[in-house]
């Protein structure tokens, strides 16, 4: 997961509101109950600490949302009387709303939230052209398309020498719509940095277009079995989402796994508990960190200096570090502070693999592991 975005939660200061807003619920009174929502949050960050500003701009940013179209839900992250961010989740906050008052923006939920959303273009085809949707948890919309050569298009039954002739310039019409269709598609995903690229038509159109795509393509390119017509094409639409990303997900995991072994020298390239984490982190060796959301490492507490790099086991530690000012936080928002300003992408595994499925796939036992680049 790319998490560029979160860059303006830790380019100021804290300490942070952070609030998950449930919009899931679409009734008579919704908006009362939203407003009344609203308040609440307001008095419970209040009651965390939080100064007068900053709970009023939250409760009016929520407040702002007594009639939205949300399907799932908002987090905001307020610091100083101003609301910094405010992402649509694409599941809604499990438990309700919820407020924070830290140190740190308290981010993790936004990760599992959000969840490895793939962003997809569906391709509709057949032999004139295409046209493009793109698709993610937060809805569809039009994403283009592109009209190849209409004629000729159809073959005869006739085996008259003109009539094969006629026959042939058809496959060159088909042939050369596919490539077209292939070359706008490739443009579309730069375009939208889509995810998964699902073709839709018969097979013979949808096996053009994909021999057609670039290598760099070939990777995250899936043929449906429903045609458009079929009102069973959005499900299995889903399905095809869903299993790129417990793919993508598996592919994190054996690789943490892979690199957690030894080398001949007896160095590991991966890492997990928060001393090694918080080792690496100072040292800015992390490449990637995997996070599975609410594992028993994530709850525990470490401390932290002002810049990214400055996180320590124990306060004394930072001290000895000449690290003046320290502050207690969680280890998951403490290490995903690091990752993101020091340009390692986090990867929060758990929305893929459920509880089970992660154990047996020994993914890191107590919820936070890492990657590391060598000095």
């Amino acid at each position: 997961m790319d998490l560029a975005f979160l860059h303006p939660l830790y380019e100021q200061p804290g300490p942070w509101a952070s609030v998950y807003v449930d919009l899931s619920r679409h009734a008579e009174d919704t908006a009362r109950e939203r407003q009344l929502t609203a308040g609440a949050v307001a008095r419970e960050l209040a009651a965390q600490g939080a100064d007068e500003a900053t709970c009023r701009a939250v409760q009016e940013a929520v407040d702002d949302l007594r009639h939205s179209s949300d399907p799932h839900g908002r987090a905001l992250f307020a610091r100083a009387g101003r609301v910094v961010l405010d992402p649509p989740l694409a599941r809604p906050p499990q438990g309700g709303t919820t407020a924070h008052w830290a140190p740190l923006p308290r981010v993790s939920p936004l990760l599992e939230l959000m969840g490895e959303d793939p962003v997809c273009v569906v391709a509709y085809i057949d032999r004139k052209g295409a046209d493009f949707e793109l698709r993610s948890a937060l809805g569809s919309r039009e994403a283009g398309g592109v009209t190849g050569r209409q004629w000729p298009l159809h073959r005869t039954s006739s085996a008259e020498w003109s009539e094969r002739h006629f026959q042939l310039r058809v496959e060159n019409t088909w042939e050369h719509n596919a490539a077209e269709i292939a070359d706008a598609l490739a443009v579309c995903q730069e375009e939208t940095g889509a995810d998964l690229l699902i073709l839709v038509g018969d097979d013979r159109e949808r096996r053009a277009v994909h021999e057609r795509l670039p290598k760099r393509l070939q990777h995250c390119v899936v043929e449906a079995t429903r045609g458009a017509g079929s009102r069973l094409l959005d499900d299995e639409v889903e399905r095809l989402r869903a299993e790129h990303v417990r793919a993508r997900t598996q592919e994190d995991l054996d690789k943490f796994l892979a690199a957690r072994t030894p080398d001949g020298e007896g160095r590991a390239a991966a890492v997990e508990g928060v001393p090694a984490l918080v080792e690496a982190a100072r040292e800015h060796r992390i490449d990637e960190l995997l996070l599975i959301p609410e594992g028993p490492d994530t709850h525990r507490e470490v401390w932290i200096g002002e810049d990214a790099d400055q996180l320590a086991v124990r306060r004394t530690e930072l001290k000895t570090l000449g690290e003046q000012h320290s502050w207690s936080a969680r280890a998951d928002d403490a290490l995903l502070r690091s990752a993101v300003m020091t340009g390692a992408p986090a990867i929060a595994v758990t929305p893929a693999l459920p509880p089970d499925a992660a154990e047996e796939a020994d993914a890191p036992v107590g919820g936070l592991g890492a990657l590391l680049r060598w000095k």
